[in-house]
């Protein structure tokens, strides 16, 4: 998963996560963002995530992210299962203006 990713504060992307590396047929998936800003963890799931995530194919479609804070850095996290395994593979967004 890229990491690293810089988002506008006014920005609201929709990322897509293909799951081929891990299995294929993902089913389960949870998104969690959380807010690492100085070494916090803060569960912000509510606040930067909009709708809920869907699944065609091989590929998870997250919600969106949106009403980022300038220089906060945002963890999210993607758990699904395939097959008899739970992955969750995760990428790092830091917010700017």
């Amino acid at each position: 998963i890229e990491t690293g990713i810089v988002q506008g504060v006014d920005e609201e992307i929709v990322y897509v996560l293909t799951t081929t590396p891990w299995g294929s047929s993902p089913t389960g998936v949870a998104v969690t963002a959380i807010d690492t800003t100085n070494g916090a963890r803060t569960d912000c799931s509510t606040t930067i995530l909009s709708g809920s995530a869907s699944v065609s194919g091989d590929e998870i479609t997250l919600p969106t992210v949106k009403s980022l804070t300038e220089n906060h850095i945002y963890r999210i996290e993607v758990k699904f299962t395939s097959g008899s395994n739970i992955f969750e593979p995760y990428f790092t967004v830091t917010a700017e203006l």
